[in-house]
């Protein structure tokens, strides 16, 4: 299949309700008690990893509740999850045509087939964190797109400039959340289809700070949707080899996005400006790392490689900074 096929296009962009269509569209509700231990605050910390910066119009915090707008196989959802503590529960509640995929993939979002027991700390700090944080889950959307897409455009960028990109693409280019009026949280909308990604002209790409190299490389990723989406259901190797089949996803793309859609224990994250530094200076105290030496470092968790990085970046321990910050690109001077 080539670029311009459209034969993955047509059956993976569905439309959905704009939000409010309906005077107050009843939810379809789910209940599920988590495996303990689990508490509030192991649901915002472990469902954080979805949000695409503090003003992500496909994810909200509000009263306690994580919202989510997403885009499932049979169309635009949005999901409500809040606690109930007293219940030992959480309750998810959802709108719209995929309302009862998204309910149905609850448990698995919220990390039911994690499995922290396989985890066995191997330095004093890390063994430290697990014990600081024994709720931590890895989630698991089964969507893949949806972390694909935010993953390109944080390439070599800052993220202030990739969030930024994915919240003007989807204000302009998304659709309005589905959801009831007066409680739906205010200008949240559902990442585009496929066939809208690809109609989005390249001065719309322009004006939202995506240069080229980027946008070729999503509309590469879109114009195979649906074997993009198949990676979802793979072995951890094998979903990389298929998403660094297309030219512009290289191997720190793939981890940053099967992190998100399978939770994959082992997906290190290499060729990131700072991971390396902060595992090597969290473990041995040095103020300079790379990636051999975080890889080395790591090897005592082969097979738990992204879940030790998560509990190290929970420590806050962080190497002194002493270079400026990266500096902001500006492609309308390119």
């Amino acid at each position: 299949m080539t670029d311009s096929d459209p034969g993955d296009l047509d059956n993976l962009d569905s439309p959905g309700p704009v939000s409010g269509s309906c005077p107050d569209p009843a939810p379809a509700v789910r209940r599920w008690a988590p495996p303990r231990p689990f508490g509030p605050h192991d649901l915002r910390r472990n469902l954080r990893v979805l949000r695409r910066g503090p003003y992500d119009p496909a994810y909200r915090v509000a009263g306690g509740a994580v919202w989510r707008a997403t885009r499932t196989p049979l169309g635009p959802a949005t999901l409500r999850v809040a606690p109930d503590a007293g219940a030992g529960e959480v309750v998810g509640e959802a709108w719209g045509p995929g309302a009862e995929w998204i309910l149905d993939r609850l448990p698995a979002l919220l990390g039911a087939g994690d499995d922290p027991s396989a985890f066995v700390p191997r330095h004093r700090l890390v063994a430290e964190a697990h014990r600081r944080h024994p709720g931590l889950r890895l989630v698991r959307t089964g969507l893949v797109l949806e972390s694909l897409i935010p993953s390109i455009l944080e390439q070599k960028v800052t993220t202030d400039e990739a969030y930024r990109a994915w919240r003007l693409l989807l204000r302009r280019h998304g659709e309005p959340a589905p959801g009831p009026p007066g409680r739906l949280p205010e200008h949240m909308y559902v990442m585009p289809g496929p066939r809208t990604w690809a109609l989005i002209p390249s001065w719309e790409w322009h004006r939202a700070g995506v240069d080229d190299k980027r946008s070729s490389a999503i509309l590469r990723a879109v114009a195979r949707a649906r074997r993009m989406e198949e990676a979802a259901r793979m072995e951890e190797a094998e979903a990389v080899a298929r998403l660094t089949a297309i030219p512009g996803i290289g191997p720190w793309t793939a981890a940053e996005t099967l992190q998100r859609v399978s939770g994959a224990a082992d997906a290190v994250t290499v060729g990131d400006l700072h991971l390396p530094g902060i595992v090597v200076h969290a473990l041995t105290g040095a103020r300079d790392g790379d990636d051999a030496r975080m890889l080395e470092l790591l090897a005592p968790y082969a097979g738990q490689r992204h879940r030790a990085t998560r509990l190290i970046l929970a420590t806050g321990r962080t190497p002194p900074r002493r270079a400026p910050r990266f500096p902001r690109g500006d492609i309308a001077r390119l």
